[in-house]
C-alpha cells in the first residue's frame, strides 16, 4: 500500500541568472513500512526534497501526497496540524526545548494538539528507548545519542503516518550512531514505521530497505530496482 507519493515535485530558488531548481522533477513513491533512504552529497538537493515531503517547505511545482492527501492544497493553519499529526520529524541537532525535561519533550505533540497521550504506548516507547531512569533529566543533562532517543520518542508520540529523519546520526560518534541507526529499524519492524531517511552516509543508507540518489535536484538512482532513471 502507497502512503507517500510526489509527482514532479520542484522547487525553485532564486530568479533569473541566480536561479537554482534545489530539487528538479522529482516524482517517487514509498510503500507503507518502508524504510527508504535518500542519499546525496551537500548540496543536491536532499534537505530540500524532505522538507516538502513533510510539509515545511512549499514547492515551486507538482505534488507531495500522504495517505492519499494533497498536503500542499491544505492553507497553512491545516497545513501545520497535518504535520503535527501525520509526520513525525527527527533532526541532527534534535530541537528540543531546553527547560522541558524528557517526558515533557516528548508528550509536546500530544499537549499542542490538544490530546490525551497513549500511556501504555509511552510506557513501552520509554523502555525501548532506554529512558526510563532519564524522564526528569533536561536535555543538557543527557548525552547526544541520548537527545537523539528523545527526538525519536517525541517524533513517534502521535503514531505519525511517516517519520522524516535528518540525517539523524551526523551530530553523534559511532556508537551513539549505531544505537540510533538500530532504533529507528526497530521502530520501522515492530511499529511498521514507514521512515524516510537522508544521509551523507552510504554505510548507514544500506541499512535501509531501498536508497534514492539524489544529484543536482534529481533522483539518478534507485537501488532497490536497481534501475538508473
Amino acid at each position: 500500500m502507497e502512503i507517500l507519493r510526489t509527482e514532479h515535485l520542484t522547487r525553485v530558488y532564486g530568479k533569473g541568472d541566480n536561479q537554482v531548481n534545489a530539487v528538479n522533477d522529482v516524482t517517487i513513491s514509498v510503500k507503507q513500512g518502508e524504510f527508504l533512504a535518500i542519499v546525496g552529497s551537500s548540496g543536491s538537493g536532499k534537505s530540500t526534497l524532505l522538507h516538502m515531503l513533510g510539509g515545511v517547505d512549499r514547492p515551486t511545482s507538482g505534488k507531495v501526497l500522504i495517505e492519499e492527501k494533497d498536503i500542499y492544497k491544505l492553507s497553512d493553519d491545516k497545513l501545520a496540524i497535518f504535520r503535527r499529526r501525520q509526520v513525525g520529524l527527527i533532526y541532527q541537532f534534535y530541537n528540543l526545548i531546553p527547560v522541558l525535561n524528557v517526558e515533557e519533550n516528548m508528550m509536546l505533540p500530544c499537549e499542542l494538539d490538544g490530546k490525551k497521550p497513549d500511556m501504555e504506548y509511552f510506557k513501552e516507547m520509554v523502555g525501548i528507548l532506554g529512558l526510563t531512569e532519564r524522564l526528569k533529566h533536561l536535555p543538557n543533562e543527557l548525552s547526544g545519542g541520548q537527545q537523539q532517543r528523545v527526538a525519536i520518542g517525541r517524533a513517534m508520540m502521535n503514531k505519525p503516518a511517516i517519520l522524516l529523519a535528518d540525517e539523524p546520526t551526523g551530530n553523534l560518534d559511532k556508537k551513539a550512531s549505531d544505537e540510533i541507526m538500530e532504533l529507528l529499524k526497530l521502530s520501522n519492524r515492530q511499529y511498521k514505521q514507514t521512515i524516510v531517511m537522508i544521509t551523507h552516509d552510504l554505510e548507514l543508507a544500506k541499512q535501509a530497505d531501498r536508497v534514492l540518489t539524489i544529484e543536482d535536484g534529481r533522483i539518478v538512482n534507485d537501488r532497490k530496482s536497481g534501475v538508473e532513471v
